[in-house]
């Protein structure tokens, strides 16, 4: 059985295609039951913003030329083969290691994504569409991504010029229990307002040229007080930090206008710029511009590259590790076989020798567990044998083997039966 990928994404292809190639969770169903249709019982949908991906195990190369005809009548008014990428074996599985772990992401090193693929496992699990291996493959893949994020840290190098300019506010001046003034109300704004809060801002209060758009924010974020823009100007003076974000052409915050009398920080978060760059010779004020922000987050953008290419190692380890355990599950079956047969063997021992030999409580216990540690030694080696194969092919031959030898197959135990019924009657004669 091999582990398949096929999909499309951001790389690829620009949004107004993947908005049509995304997957509802009716098509997701309608995909998984394709996909059992040909074959392929184990397959899970990962749909994003950034991408519509499909892993699944498969068993024959039809199986895979299959699951790309089925992908492509998800969305029959577009041709998807133009944007498509497939994968299979080592390959496929390092992809989906790297995709977990947000070094295939847009942002490189983004936490969001980890929960998206543990929800698409779910989502799979629960329509009864994922088993051992997939399981097994995608539990490696989380916990691979939850390493790398241990230990590199990728995503604590923030590239969100907001994020960063929040995270200099607590540096420069703290931000927990602070009077704010917050000039804007677009997305950058929000954005900035949502960091403040999760650092424990005080008083926040809000303007904007337009005031109801202003009061909109509001809707989420119940405790922001709001006033005309008109009154910035007499807020400042009773405020420990502006942040400023608008689209204006022209400056919002003037020297000549404003003068402080206690000390002020302003993170000015527009392009052109909202504040005066005069601001930056007064004592009082500590001014925070695009461009030292910029300057951070390019310097993050190169340390999160760097480590995306320290992640590689720890990419293939996991990998490996995982396709071991993938190796040695195939032969899980004969082994649990083995051990049931052991199972019964002790079972039908203790059960003859009580017939025979009046026993305790005590001594039928301390039988039973010598009998079975002394199974459990005779089989140690030939298990250890049974993990360690490679191929297929040997797996095969071996489980052929020991099914014979053991008689634990099908026709082993129907064979077993019969005689064990006869040998039981020849040992009550004796």
């Amino acid at each position: 059985m091999q582990f398949g990928f096929l999909g499309i994404n951001y790389k690829r292809a620009q949004l107004n295609v993947r908005d049509k190639t995304s997957f509802t969770d009716e098509m997701k169903l309608r995909f998984f039951r394709s996909a059992e249709e040909a074959g392929v019982e184990q397959c899970l949908v990962l749909s994003t913003c950034n991408r519509s991906e499909v892993y699944y195990f498969y068993g024959e190369e039809e199986q895979r030329v299959r699951i790309r005809e089925i992908y492509g009548e998800m969305f029959p008014d577009i041709n998807v083969s133009g944007y498509l990428t497939q994968l299979c074996g080592e390959e496929a599985m390092a992809y989906l290691f790297r995709v977990a772990a947000g070094l295939e992401s847009l942002v490189l090193g983004e936490d969001q994504i980890l929960g998206q693929v543990k929800e698409a496992l779910e989502y799979s699990r629960a329509m009864g569409y994922s088993g051992k291996e997939l399981n097994k493959t995608v539990q490696g893949a989380i916990s691979c991504a939850k390493r790398i994020k241990t230990e590199l840290r990728i995503s604590e190098k923030p590239l969100s010029v907001s994020y960063i300019g929040i995270r200099r506010l607590e540096e420069v001046c703290g931000i927990r229990g602070k009077r704010i003034l917050v000039i804007g109300s677009g997305k950058t704004s929000t954005l900035a307002l949502k960091y403040l809060y999760e650092y424990g801002a005080g008083q926040v209060t809000a303007c904007s040229r337009n005031y109801a758009h202003a009061g909109k924010l509001r809707e989420q974020f119940p405790d922001i007080a709001v006033i005309s823009y008109e009154e910035r100007y007499v807020f400042m003076g009773q405020c420990d930090i502006v942040v400023s974000a608008t689209a204006s052409p022209h400056l919002v915050v003037r020297r000549e206008e404003f003068c402080p009398v206690s000390p002020l920080t302003f993170l000015d978060l527009a392009a052109p710029r909202d504040i005066d760059a005069a601001f930056a010779e007064d004592p009082l004020v500590c001014l925070i511009d695009l461009d030292s922000l910029q300057e951070i987050a390019g310097k993050n953008r190169h340390e999160r590259e760097h480590l995306v290419q320290e992640s590689g190692k720890l990419v293939r380890e996991e990998v490996e590790e995982t396709l071991l355990c993938l190796r040695q599950s195939r032969m899980d079956s004969t082994i649990e076989s083995l051990q049931l047969r052991c199972g019964e063997i002790v079972e039908d021992s203790c059960a003859y020798l009580n017939r025979k030999i009046e026993l305790g409580p005590r001594e039928q216990k301390l039988l039973r567990k010598v009998l079975n540690a002394s199974l459990q030694r005779l089989l140690r080696e030939p298990i250890r044998e049974l993990k360690g194969l490679d191929t297929e092919e040997e797996q095969e031959l071996y489980r052929e083997f020991t099914e014979r030898l053991f008689r634990i197959g099908p026709d082993g135990i129907e064979k077993r039966a019969g005689e064990e019924a006869n040998d039981g009657k020849e040992r009550d004669r004796t």
